[in-house]
């Protein structure tokens, strides 16, 4: 009899949370499923605590999940339940769901590599002091093809050099040396799996979002937009400057030029006139000459 009250007040507590989590979803913009695989505890509380103005993250068994997504009662949201997964937890807002990607991207903590890890970017060792005593560690760097010297009683590094290639699994003496030098290669946070947009109930997967990135992308794009509007003569507020620096500089050289025509020496006019007026002079003595030539043999 006991088992049966605690069983059944364990169903109404299931009961209450999955209708509190679908009500919560349906008065939101997003809802997010978030992988918070190889995340320490403290990290989690931290990140929660950190966002808790712009999401409600918190965990939740995965039926829990599916069956709140169910109770939504709407077809374009029942391709979630194929995202939930083990070591993952949720997120609801109201703000878009890459607004929130975005803050979560923000909120990440390096940590370091660990053996077996594949590298999710090149990993390189910046040339520069390491603080670093003469060593074991000298024999460690070489073997690695780390160029390094000492200055003042420490290893330095004379030049820079990627030791993993992205995609590449990192050794146990690779991630080693890695925690010596203090890097820290790796970040862990809360992934987006999936976003579900509720006002136009859409889902949204792989999203990766690098502001800092986007930033420089931005840039470099900026750039070359600037370069290309010029060679095509496209004017706005942007390229006006340049193209009325670029009138009057060509406006200055034709001017230099017409001045220097207009001040050459009359002798070098007069002297060009004079070779002209010879030549024809010289054409029509040759012409007479040929013609009394020719009156001589017909006599």
């Amino acid at each position: 009899m006991e088992n049966e009250k605690i069983v059944r007040k364990s169903h109404e507590i299931k009961e209450k949370n999955v209708k509190d989590l679908t009500k919560k979803i349906q008065n939101a913009k997003t809802f997010m499923i978030i992988s918070i695989k190889s995340l320490p505890s403290p990290q989690f509380q931290s990140i929660k605590k950190e966002l808790r103005k712009y999401a409600d993250i918190n965990v939740a068994k995965k039926n829990i999940l599916r069956r709140a997504i169910e109770e939504f009662k709407k077809e374009s949201i029942l391709p979630l339940e194929n995202y939930v997964q083990d070591n993952c937890a949720f997120a609801i807002s109201d703000l878009e769901g890459f607004e929130l990607a975005g803050l979560l991207s923000k909120n990440k903590n390096p940590v370091f590599a660990k053996s077996g890890q594949i590298a999710n970017q090149d990993i390189e060792v910046k040339a520069g002091p390491t603080g670093l005593a003469p060593g074991p560690a000298i024999s460690e760097l070489g073997a690695l093809g780390i160029q390094i010297s000492v200055e003042e009683g420490k290893i330095s590094i004379r030049q820079p050099r990627i030791i993993v290639r992205n995609g590449e699994k990192i050794s146990t003496a690779v991630a080693s040396l890695l925690q010596k030098l203090d890097i820290k290669p790796f970040t862990i946070g809360l992934e987006p799996i999936a976003v579900y947009d509720v006002k136009t109930e859409k889902i949204y997967t792989n999203i990766k979002i690098d502001s800092e990135e986007a930033a420089n992308n931005l840039k470099i794009a900026v750039g070359k937009a600037l370069g290309f509007a010029q060679k095509i003569v496209y004017y706005c507020k942007e390229t006006i400057g340049y193209f009325l620096a670029k009138a009057n500089s060509q406006n200055q050289a034709l001017a230099k030029n017409m001045k220097a025509e207009t001040n050459k020496p009359m002798n070098t006019q007069i002297s060009s006139e004079s070779n002209v007026i010879s030549s024809i002079n010289g054409l029509e003595i040759s012409k007479t000459e040929n013609t009394q030539t020719k009156s001589e043999e017909v006599k």
